[in-house]
């Protein structure tokens, strides 16, 4: 009996040591924690939003945006967790025609007047193909939100400096934008080329 009782005090001090190996290890940051998480602010002035939208059923006009402000909070160990914002002044529209330009800046498009700036924020980030990612979230454009998809085309990262390419669609008349459904095409080609400066490592993500 003496036996049994000390074998059974020793199972159970085992039964200790491995729950409180087990508490520490899961405390502790390892290799697939958030604590792997950096921010990048988006540089405005290396970063280029372009757009091109069918015109007159033949031709493309092509326009670019200016970035306002952005943020990107990436966890290498749990992408899903990862999270991006912008915001694009819709002011800036350009596309080398100013007549044109002041056109898109009115009621009849961008109403920029009512609508300063188009917004995205992310509410998921994927792993796609290679290094690329998909990337899930709100677009919000005068004064309408809906949801789009980016593909993301990451590069690698050169000191406190990455670049990466995203590319999406959407259909103009989502966002309330109608104004003559013949002359100008309804889907809207957008791409980003992004280019981010880290600001923070071990950042908590969004």
């Amino acid at each position: 009996m003496a036996f049994k009782g000390a074998r059974v005090q020793r199972e159970k001090r085992l039964q200790v040591v491995i729950l409180a190996l087990l508490v520490v290890s899961l405390a502790a940051p390892g290799p697939f924690s958030s604590a792997r998480a950096s921010a990048w602010e988006l540089d405005p002035a290396a970063t280029r939003i372009a757009f091109s939208v069918k015109n007159l059923s033949v031709a493309y006009v092509d326009g670019t945006f200016r970035l306002a402000s952005g943020r990107v909070v990436l966890d290498d160990g749990d992408l899903s967790r990862s999270t991006i914002e912008a915001v694009i002044d819709a002011d800036s529209v350009d596309t080398d025609e100013p007549k044109r330009d002041a056109h898109l800046r009115s009621a009849d498009f961008l109403d920029v007047t009512r609508y300063p700036t188009i917004a995205f924020r992310s509410t998921r980030v994927e792993q796609a193909d290679g290094d690329d990612w998909k990337v899930t979230g709100y677009l919000t454009l005068r004064g309408t939100t809906r949801p789009v998809v980016l593909d993301v085309q990451r590069s690698t990262a050169e000191g406190s400096r990455a670049s990466a390419h995203a590319s999406t669609a959407i259909d103009r008349r989502d966002f309330g934008i109608t104004y003559s459904g013949y002359a100008v095409g309804k889907q809207v080609a957008i791409t980003i080329d992004a280019v981010g400066i880290k600001t923070a490592a071990d950042a908590p993500p969004g």
